[in-house]
């Protein structure tokens, strides 16, 4: 992908003026100082990833990362022995797929069924949308007006921003991913097109994971034509991107800073220590929670894809995922005493 100088620009709404009786004067600020904010993070995003590029150096040459006290094999084990009693014993639906990136392991419970994606769709969409730009169609800084049309409920603050408020497509993409902001979702997809996307998909190598319009709707019922995914390839994009091969390096690297910046406090990243970084994208809608992303932690990095549906409520699915992260953390830990306590890793959380 070229590289792009991405300048970023305030995009002000304009300052409501004296309203008349019966405005809303509260709405119009609301919406004033969300459309300041919305660049304000996006810039943030930027200024870290374009120091960790130094765009205007040539990059140092790629050195394998070494971890220097991996798992071994006992170690997985144990630790894939609880991860099992434990999803066996949810109460609910769940697809699971964990990659050791240091040593290739890998452990997967029924990481091929087909779950509705909720807003996991979103990170196709990204890697979608960076290939195009890939291929030289726009860029990072291609401005895009926000329409009434699509204007979208739920997550994300884009839908207090004004209409006709211009926002680069690096903006957007910041929105979709760190607040799984549905408006920003709605902007690239109007912008790119449902059926570049389908294609985009299939080119990505998603052989199950589908985009429908019925799919993209925020109804709790079901819908004729549901979005889907599975554990397995919600896991291999991730993995991808932190191999560098997704779209290519260049995009994988910006995606990855991206993903790092979710908002979410929940799920995988409350099963881990504070301390440890996470690029994550979480999804919840129509009885499917999920989490996926990539752990960075002492004993090596790895892939973490946990997906469920039909649980009691979505407070039973999110501690379960935590519960998950919690238990690869106790064998992840460099100060981990797991080792001198036999069936530690069998332990129900």
């Amino acid at each position: 992908m070229h590289q792009h100088r991405l300048h970023h620009h305030l995009h002000r709404a304009p300052a409501p003026s004296l309203a008349p009786a019966g405005a809303a004067p509260f709405r119009l600020w609301r919406r004033l100082i969300v459309g300041l904010l919305v660049a304000a993070g996006a810039a943030a995003l930027y200024s870290a990833w374009a120091w960790q590029k130094k765009i205007n150096e040539p990059p140092p040459p790629e050195e394998k990362k070494m971890v220097e006290t991996p798992l071994n094999d006992a170690e997985w084990q144990a630790m894939v022995a609880g991860l099992e009693k434990n999803s066996k014993a949810y109460n609910g639906k769940v697809g699971i797929y964990i990659k050791d990136i240091a040593t290739g392991k890998t452990w997967e419970y029924n990481a091929d069924r087909l779950f509705p994606s909720a807003s996991l769709i979103k990170v196709p969409i990204m890697a979608a949308v960076c290939d195009k730009i890939k291929l030289g169609a726009f860029t990072l800084d291609t401005q895009i007006k926000l329409t009434r049309h699509e204007r979208v409920g739920g997550s994300g603050s884009l839908k207090w921003v004004r209409d006709g408020t211009s926002l680069s497509v690096m903006e957007i993409i910041y929105k979709m991913i760190t607040e799984s902001d549905n408006t920003a979702t709605r902007m690239l997809i109007d912008y790119v097109g449902m059926n570049y996307l389908s294609g985009a998909f299939i080119n990505m190598g998603l052989a199950r994971t589908n985009i429908t319009p019925e799919g993209m709707s925020l109804t709790s019922g079901r819908v004729p034509r549901e979005n889907l995914t599975t554990a397995r390839e919600m896991a291999s994009l991730m993995d991808r991107i932190y191999s560098g091969t997704l779209v290519d390096k260049e995009s994988s690297e910006f995606m990855l800073e991206v993903l790092k910046h979710n908002k979410s406090k929940s799920r995988l990243r409350k099963g881990l220590p504070i301390g440890w970084e996470i690029g994550h994208k979480t999804g919840l809608l129509r009885r499917a929670c999920h989490d996926v992303g990539i752990v960075f932690s002492p004993r090596g990095d790895y892939v973490i894809a946990v997906l469920t549906s039909e649980a009691p409520n979505y407070t039973t699915a999110k501690n379960f995922i935590s519960k998950v992260a919690k238990l690869t953390y106790q064998y992840y830990k460099i100060d981990a005493d797991y080792a001198q306590a036999p069936g530690a890793g069998s332990r129900s959380l």
